[in-house]
């Protein structure tokens, strides 16, 4: 209905789980990396939780768009089930045909025989076989023991059934319960969903529009984001019913922009609240809960102690498998059993600290490091698709992520040009024997380097001075593209493309509203000049990869970072 009047091409506040709409902030892309990780896990159970309307189910789709073709998935989207019912669905979604051997319904044996010669056949034409059941906090006991009991299909090498399990928060009390102890050890990695932020939220409402197609119009002014954050309390799903409604309001009533009154009213719309009001409503309600919760840690306490142990550091089983699978699938971080708790504790540290938490290799470990360590452009692409929340199928990986609107940028700049692209790059560097090898680089600081190597456990940090004798300055990166892009833009150009850079340069600028349609004219090429000076680029007008990087990174279009450099973090972000 509002879409013609925001000039969108759609609603971009749709609460349908599209993967297209996914905003990978970080925690984003380190849940999606779980269920990737189970892919290859070795079997067992990946616990992925989250409030209601966190993106879980939005994320569980993108999964499913980039499952490998040696995998296969069933996927249970309704798990109220019985043990029976659940053999059975199961079965269908691996199209597995079970005859029954009278002519009454088949019994749990027959199903499991039949999975069981379904599994090992699968196994040895080289195919991993997921289960993922969505809404899992629905699981009876006696469903989730059947499901642990399904993980002991296995060969003497490995496990034949991955199991995700997706759910809301509730379904960490439930497997913390004596009587499941035994599924829970067999949980390999857990990770819980958070809100987003208040950034987040500001980010991730950019992000939608960008993708419904929005150029010129910016309906939501920043200084209104803090409030949508606080109303919606940074759940995607509650933002996008309180931004539909209020898209709606501003259209209803001609304006251009959602005012405060407009949004108050889409707020008690749909939420019976307002404003400031639903903060007192949060609190009387958080206080209920926080006093329900109290008792419940006392009754709880001494079955999930063991588990709350388990939550305070890197997983070993993880970290084993991790070792063994890295050339094929290597995860963005070391895998923790909460992750969100890890990332608040190390969210403050300096680029020091944290290069004192990784050991700087020797020049004889360096060197040992080239011969143990993948050599191949290809494993390395692998990982970096791992930082973008995307696996990297055989093929030509800049080729592939044009499905994706990115793009491949090679450069020869060396560290200096990545420090100013900002972003994790394949590293090309030579052994003393002048061998190529590939490398990820995850983070810079002043004095060292973060690399990800395929093939090694944990990432490794290198002096600046020893990287330099192996990396002669070519690397490459992804990037995203502005909407409609098809390469280089120059004078005279028209397009999405050039309408998103008018309408980014224009905010840059002032915030003056920019004109739809407009060629890449003088005046634009002005701006960008003026752009790429301030940035430390040539300023020769013409918008090509390493400006629109820029441009994104000065627009808030959310794309993977380098780490462990909190200074030039800040610095970018004019803090």
């Amino acid at each position: 209905m509002y879409t013609h009047f925001f000039q969108l091409k759609q609603a971009p506040f749709s609460i349908a789980p599209d993967p297209r709409y996914l905003f990978m902030s970080e925690r984003h892309r380190e849940a999606l990396a779980h269920l990737l990780y189970g892919v290859d896990g070795g079997g067992g159970f990946v616990l992925l939780t989250g409030e209601i309307g966190a993106g879980k189910t939005t994320i569980c789709r993108c999964f499913l768009e980039q499952i490998p073709a040696h995998c296969q998935v069933a996927y249970i989207f309704n798990p109220k089930l019985s043990v029976d019912e659940l053999l059975q669905t199961i079965c269908d979604e691996f199209h597995i045909d079970v005859q029954p051997a009278r002519v009454t319904e088949a019994s749990v044996k027959q199903y499991v025989d039949a999975l069981n010669a379904y599994l090992l056949q699968s196994h040895a034409e080289g195919k991993n076989n997921v289960l993922i059941i969505d809404e899992a906090q629905n699981l009876t006991p006696e469903v989730l023991e059947q499901l642990r009991l399904l993980t002991n299909l296995e060969t003497s090498e490995r496990k034949l059934l991955q199991v995700i399990l997706i759910g809301q928060p509730e379904l960490r009390s439930i497997l913390a319960r004596p009587e499941l102890e035994q599924l829970a050890q067999r949980i390999i990695a857990r990770y819980h969903l958070d809100a987003l932020s208040p950034h987040e939220t500001a980010a991730y409402i950019q992000y939608r529009l960008s993708i419904a197609g929005a150029v010129a119009l910016q309906p939501f002014p920043p200084s209104l984001t803090a409030k949508i954050h606080r109303i919606s309390r940074g759940v995607p799903r509650r933002i996008n019913l309180l931004c539909d409604r209020a898209l709606l309001g501003a259209y209803a009533a001609n304006s251009p922009v959602v005012t405060p009154p407009i949004l108050n009213q889409a707020a008690r719309e749909v939420f019976g609240t307002v404003g400031e009001g639903s903060q007192t409503a949060l609190t009387r309600s958080g206080w209920r809960l926080a006093m329900a919760g109290a008792a419940g840690i006392v009754l709880t306490v001494a079955a999930t102690w063991g588990w709350q142990q388990a939550n305070s550091g890197p997983d070993p089983a993880v970290q084993a498998v991790l070792a063994s699978q890295a050339g094929s699938f290597k995860l963005s971080h070391s895998l923790t059993l909460n992750r969100g708790l890890e990332r608040h504790r190390s969210g403050s540290r300096t680029a020091s600290s944290a290069d004192d938490a990784t050991p700087l290799l020797s020049k004889a470990s360096w060197n040992a490091v080239f011969s143990d360590s993948t050599r191949s452009e290809e494993a390395a692409f692998r990982l970096l698709g791992q930082e973008w929340g995307m696996a990297i199928a055989h093929g030509e990986p800049c080729t592939l992520v044009q499905e994706r609107n990115l793009r491949c940028y090679r450069g020869s700049g060396g560290l200096e040009e990545l420090r100013r692209l900002h972003r994790p790059a394949i590293l090309k560097l030579t052994d003393s024997a002048k061998q190529s090898q590939h490398a990820l680089l995850v983070g810079l600081s002043e004095n060292s380097a973060e690399l990800r190597m395929a093939g090694r456990e944990n990432n490794l940090r290198i002096s600046l001075e020893e990287l330099s004798r192996h990396f002669q300055g070519e690397f490459v990166t992804f990037w995203r593209t502005p909407p409609g892009y098809a390469g280089e833009i120059s004078l005279g150009d028209k397009g999405e493309a050039v309408d998103w850079i008018n309408a980014q340069l224009s905010r840059i600028n002032g915030g003056i509203e920019s004109i739809q349609g407009e060629p890449y004219g003088a005046a634009m090429v002005r701006q960008v000049k003026q752009f790429q000076q301030a940035q430390g680029l040539v300023a020769d007008g013409i918008a090509g990869a390493r400006t629109l990087m820029l441009l994104n990174r000065a627009a808030g279009v959310p794309e993977p970072r380098l780490r462990d450099n909190a200074t030039l973090a800040a610095a970018y972000h004019g803090e």
